[in-house]
This record gives C-alpha cells, sequence and structure tokens, in this order.
C-alpha cells in the first residue's frame, strides 16, 4: 500500500475511535429502547472500565499508531486539520486517575439511565 493509503486509513481510525467515545457516552440514550444496542454498550462501558483499571491502550490507539508508523509519523498531521483536532480531543493529556474517574463516572450514569422508567 501506498504512504497515502495507510495516512486515510489512519485518519479513519481516529474518527471512528471518536465516534466510539461519543457512542459510550451516548449510547445510554438508544439502548434504552434497543435490547441488542444495549447490550453492545454495556460491553463496551465495561470494555472502557476493564482497559482503565489494567492500564492498557484501546485496540483503536494500537492500530492508530500503527498505520501512522506505515505512513511517515513525521508528517501525520499535515493536510488533515479536522483529524488533528479530532485526535486532540480523543487523546487528551489527562492523568490515568482522573480517565477511570470519568470511566467509573459514564458507567454509573448509564447504568442509571437504563435503570429509570
Amino acid at each position: 500500500m501506498t504512504p497515502l493509503v495507510y495516512k486515510i486509513l489512519a485518519d479513519s481510525v481516529v474518527l471512528i475511535h471518536f465516534l466510539w467515545i461519543v457512542f459510550l457516552f451516548l449510547g445510554g440514550l438508544w439502548g434504552r429502547r434497543n435490547k441488542v444496542l444495549k447490550i453492545f454498550h454495556l460491553s463496551g462501558l465495561g470494555f472502557a472500565l476493564v482497559i482503565q483499571i489494567v492500564d492498557w491502550f484501546c485496540p483503536l490507539t494500537h492500530l492508530e499508531v500503527w498505520l501512522r508508523g506505515k505512513h511517515h509519523p513525521d508528517l501525520a498531521y499535515a493536510g488533515s486539520f479536522i483529524i488533528h483536532y479530532m485526535e486532540r480531543i480523543v487523546y487528551m493529556e489527562i492523568s490515568r486517575t482522573i480517565v477511570l474517574l470519568f470511566t467509573i463516572l459514564l458507567l454509573c450514569f448509564n447504568i442509571w439511565i437504563y435503570l429509570r422508567k
């Protein structure tokens, strides 16, 4: 594959990663009406909690870093300002403790959404 293809794939992974994070935040709103979506959402929240507790990176992060390395690490943001800003949201510089706390709060919030009538 050409370096441009790796860049496009890496940018696509960042977009998918961003949408996944949005789904984890708002999935409870959709999951209340759809049992399959509810199971998928709660499983995703559980996985997010596990990777925070055991200090792993999301598999999407590994994939994006690998694709960036195949493209050209020094030019990762060239010509893609939307992805550049999206990456700043997805990969914020926040301490592990704060991320774990927000993950737990997010899980509790979504459980509350599912349990209220």
